[in-house]
């Protein structure tokens, strides 16, 4: 059974995104320490917080997040997937770094936050794709997009008014802008492609 951790920013109910992946025979535990994510198959970035605090809480007692995940799978869900970054208008912290590129705030000419369902544009095939059809529907809830420095990263894209990069990938890392765990069959699908890649 592939053993997996939701890290816990302290900010919100990460219940659903836990009951998402029980559902697909994980076991899954919640952890608020980066030194206890080791002996994992993969780590989830929950989607709800805010950047600094995260950031902070990713931080506390220096211990190195990239050095302690090493190669694990690490799924990033909405501020999960900001946090790759390397800034965020949402704050002042510095990202990760791990994506070359910062997160800016929606255009203040379209209703914010987007929240609602959103056709997926893929630009290139992907791993956690396996078995998704181009204009899948996603659901959303976010006030911020991710500008990467390089479109390589982006696998998929949905339209907003704006291009919004809704699945990037950049080696052992994987992000959503949307919420797999409240998208339906097709997130579950998602879900269940990712594990499949933590229990290799």
């Amino acid at each position: 059974m592939t053993k997996i951790a939701i890290f816990d920013y302290g900010a919100g109910n990460i219940f659903s995104l836990k009951n998402a992946l029980e559902k697909q025979n994980a076991t899954v535990e919640v952890q608020t320490r980066v030194e206890n994510l080791r002996e994992y198959d993969g780590i989830f970035l929950p989607g709800v917080g805010n950047f600094d605090p995260a950031i902070q809480s990713i931080n506390r007692n220096s211990t190195d997040f990239l050095q302690v995940v090493g190669d694990t799978p690490v799924f990033g869900i909405c501020l999960g997937m900001e946090m790759f970054f390397e800034t965020s208008q949402e704050g002042n912290e510095k990202g990760l770094g791990i994506i070359n590129g910062d997160v800016i705030v929606l255009p203040n000419t379209l209703k914010v936050p987007h929240m609602g369902w959103n056709a997926l544009e893929i630009k290139q095939e992907n791993k956690i794709l396996e078995g998704i059809e181009n204009g899948s529907w996603v659901y959303f809830v976010h006030s911020y997009r991710a500008n990467p420095t390089t479109q390589s990263v982006i696998i998929a894209e949905s339209d907003y008014n704006v291009k919004v990069p809704a699945i990037v990938q950049k080696n052992n890392y994987f992000g959503t802008q949307f919420h797999p765990e409240k998208s339906g069959d097709v997130g579950a699908i998602m879900l269940k492609n990712f594990l499949r890649e933590c229990s290799k």
